[in-house]
This record gives C-alpha cells, sequence and structure tokens, in this order.
C-alpha cells in the first residue's frame, strides 16, 4: 500500500450523498456499530485484557497531558473565547506525532503522514481553536486505521472504548477547561454537548440491557453521582451539571428529551442514527480510508462554557481545572 497524506474532498450535497453509499461509508460505520456493540453492559470500573498496541496508545495519550501541563494558557481575560496557547500546544503535538507513532507495534513508518494526521486533528482546530464532534471522529479514524494496518485487532474492542477513548475525552476535558475551545459547528442548546457525541452513543450500549437504571434516571442527581464511575453516559451528565446552571431540560433539551425514551437499546439505536445524519460528513480521506471519487452552524462563534466558569464560589465542586457554571437568567 502507498499511504497519503489524507485530506477533506467532501465540498457539495452530491458528493455527501455519494459518501454515505460508499465502500469507505460502511466501512467506518461498520466499525463504530462493532465497538458500540462490544461494551454493552460492560461498566468503564471493569477489567479488561490490554494488548501490546492499546498499552502503547495510552502511553502515547498521557503524554498529550503532558503536553497541556507544559503550555499553560495565556493571559486572555479580556476574552471568553479560545485561548491562543492553544496554537502552540496544537504545534507541540504536530512536531511531536512521528515519534509517538514509532513507540506504536508493528506501525509501518512510512505511514506516519497518513496516521498522524488523524492524531492531529483530533485535538481541535488550530486557527479556529474550537473543537466539535468531528475532530473527535478523526480519534475513531485514527483508531480503525491502526487497526487496518494491523497494531490493533478485533480483539482489543473493548479495551479501545473503556480505556482508549475514554481517556482521549478525558484529556480532552482538560484541553476545552485550558485553553476554551469553542464549539465547533454548535447546534448550541439543540446539541447533546457542547463538543462530544461518542461517549453518548457508547455510553448509551453500556446500559443496553440493564434490569434498574431507565434513561429518566439522568434526572437524578444522587443516581448519577453513583453510576458516573461506571457509565460514560451518566459521566458527561455529571461534567454537563457541573459547568451549566438550571436543569437540563434548559441548556440540553436534546438529553431531556431522549430521557424520556423507556429503553436504553432505542437510545443507542437513536444515537447510531443521529451520529451518521450529523457527524460523518466531516471526514478526511487518504489510502486506508480512500475517496472513491464522488463528485460553522450558522457562522457565528459561540463562547467557550469554561470561559464563564472561571469564577466559580469556593468550596463547590465542579468537573475540570478552576470554573463555574454558565448563567441561564
Amino acid at each position: 500500500m502507498t499511504f497519503q497524506a489524507p485530506r477533506k474532498r467532501i465540498l457539495s450535497n452530491p458528493q455527501l450523498t455519494a459518501f454515505q453509499s460508499s465502500n469507505t461509508y460502511n466501512a467506518i460505520v461498520t466499525h463504530i456499530e462493532a465497538l458500540n456493540n462490544s461494551v454493552t453492559g460492560v461498566k468503564l470500573t471493569d477489567q479488561v485484557s490490554i494488548s501490546p498496541g492499546v498499552k502503547a496508545i495510552l502511553e502515547i495519550l498521557d503524554k498529550i497531558e503532558d503536553v497541556v501541563k507544559d503550555t499553560p494558557p495565556m493571559d486572555n481575560k479580556a476574552s471568553r473565547f479560545g485561548n491562543p496557547a492553544f496554537r502552540i500546544f496544537y504545534d507541540k503535538v504536530d512536531d511531536l506525532a512521528p515519534s509517538l507513532h514509532a513507540t506504536l507495534p508493528h506501525f509501518p513508518e512510512d505511514a506516519t503522514a497518513e496516521v498522524s494526521a488523524y492524531f492531529v486533528n483530533s485535538w481541535g482546530n488550530r486557527e479556529r481553536i474550537d473543537y466539535g464532534s468531528g475532530m473527535e471522529l478523526n480519534f475513531l479514524c485514527w483508531l480503525m486505521c491502526l487497526e487496518r494496518i494491523g497494531v490493533l485487532g478485533e480483539s482489543d474492542h473493548i479495551a479501545l472504548v473503556i480505556r482508549a477513548f475514554w481517556r482521549y475525552i478525558q484529556v480532552m476535558r482538560i484541553l476545552q477547561s485550558t485553553y476554551w475551545l469553542e464549539p465547533a459547528g454548535s447546534h448550541g442548546v439543540w446539541g447533546l454537548d457542547d463538543y462530544h457525541f461518542l461517549p453518548f452513543l457508547f455510553g448509551s450500549a453500556q446500559l443496553r440491557g440493564h434490569k434498574y437504571v431507565r434513561p429518566k434516571a439522568i434526572h437524578d442527581n444522587e443516581v448519577v453521582d453513583e453510576l458516573a464511575n461506571d457509565y460514560m453516559y451518566f459521566a458527561c451528565i455529571k461534567f454537563i451539571n457541573s459547568i451549566k446552571t438550571a436543569s437540563l431540560r434548559w441548556h440540553s433539551p436534546m438529553l431531556d428529551d431522549i430521557s424520556a425514551v423507556k429503553t436504553w437499546e432505542k437510545v443507542n439505536a437513536g444515537m447510531i442514527k443521529m451520529y451518521k445524519a450529523e457527524v460523518m460528513q466531516h471526514f478526511l480521506f487518504g489510502s486506508i480510508l480512500p475517496y472513491e471519487g464522488w463528485g460553522d452552524c450558522c457562522g457565528i462563534p459561540i463562547p467557550s462554557a469554561f470561559a464563564a466558569a472561571q469564577e466559580r464560589e469556593e468550596g463547590k465542586k465542579i468537573e475540570g481545572p478552576g470554573i463555574r457554571p454558565v448563567p441561564f437568567d
């Protein structure tokens, strides 16, 4: 295989429509569904086998967190939008990418430019200083590329979701709160989360078939606190509650609506449909995930919730470093 640096190729609605019936699209959907199905009934705290490939990925993610710690935000108090220090972080990751990929077992050196592009682009947009589900998709594509070139295997799927992917989310939360990344292409209150989608998809898969917990339990703070360590879905709800005031029905009406669904099976199936419609149009094509020759939400920047959360009353616990809730008057 001749590797090539991936790039965007979908520039029109006809191309997007053609992509949605392509082999590459079907392969990505199949991969997402395989990861999704692998964690049914699995808790974040469950023991799982860690292969050398997954271990190397976890070590890479630890190094990314170290880069954040070594790249403090600039004094940018006059703005609630993205902190320019993110660009320094991004450039450091870009520079480190080849050496980080060299630590992966069975990784072909000539694949570095192609595979690392998905990795680097999974941390946000350097110019806009924002982050959204399209960048999250890049991380998923990175994992998929690693599986296709032999670094990972199907037996790694559970560990990839509850260890590697969840560790990525934890590092992203640090980036979002450190650099006040703006939500990319946000749907505002009609999105699941300012930044992420997949934790809700995989999180609802974890809960499929649960004997006692129902989707409406997200409104019970005691239940949310109890289950946040075991299930991504409840961890995300806890996180949202920690940075936004008022109830979910005001700042997250989509999640509020979903909570009325009777079973996690239906929630999970709906999440997959939403993901296909909302996220899969943001895509980079290379040789591993090839383009097959098919012919901002509204342009208004949205302030980071973390910027509004910078000053919080003392003594109240919150997720992420030094933040207070966004006011909803």
